[in-house]
């Protein structure tokens, strides 16, 4: 009975350590090195919620981003005012250009374009006269019958003036003749509109 005993006793023993020199087994029966154990369940789900919450963190701001940067990009695009200062600007540029001007007690200026003529010398020597003239009108209705017929008048004062020579301008006397001759010829032109004066601005002989 004894010997009995000490047999099993040792078959006990000899089976507990076969069963711990065998190699371990995953649930698949795949074994598994040694060293290397398998991670706990739960390391394995806090490692997915983190991952989960990087990347929903990281969605989150790239959402900001963008729409910040769609509500920059909007407010650059906005249709910039019209700025009400050109028409202005235009309308005192035509202002400007007007020839016509008001003068003193009703009357109004109007500027004409200046006239160079080539006048007649007793030498032959080419001789040059240039003319600055400013007729006074009445009113408005005779300044405007000015400007269509501007070209009438330029031809008219051309013609006149080159039958004219340096002596029929000298002195005071030449200058009133050359402006009630002109002053003749644009109400001619222009009648039943009336021009008052024929104004000399400048006038230079070369």
């Amino acid at each position: 009975m004894v010997e009995m005993a000490k047999d099993k006793g040792k078959k006990d023993k000899d089976k507990d350590e076969a069963e711990a020199e065998a190699p371990a087994v995953d649930a698949d029966g795949n074994p598994i090195e040694a060293g290397k154990k398998k991670p706990p369940l739960v390391i394995l789900i806090a490692a997915g919620v983190g991952a989960l919450v990087i990347l929903g963190g990281g969605g989150t701001a790239a959402m900001l981003m963008l729409g910040g940067k769609h509500d920059t990009t909007a407010e650059a695009k906005k249709e910039k005012p019209k700025k009400p200062e050109a028409a202005k600007g235009k309308d005192a540029k035509d202002a400007k250009a007007s020839p016509i001007t008001p003068g003193p007690d009703g009357v109004l200026f109007y500027a004409m374009p200046d006239l160079v003529a080539n006048i007649q010398t007793a030498d032959g020597r080419p001789t040059f006269l240039k003319l600055k003239l400013a007729f006074e009108v009445p009113d408005q209705d005779s300044a405007d019958a000015i400007t269509p017929n501007a070209p009438r008048l330029n031809d008219m004062f051309q013609t006149f003036l080159r039958e004219l020579r340096p002596e029929d301008l000298s002195g005071s006397q030449g200058t009133y003749q050359l402006r009630m001759e002109l002053l003749r010829r644009v109400n001619l032109v222009i009648a039943p509109a009336k021009v008052n004066a024929v104004l000399i601005q400048e006038m230079l002989i070369q």
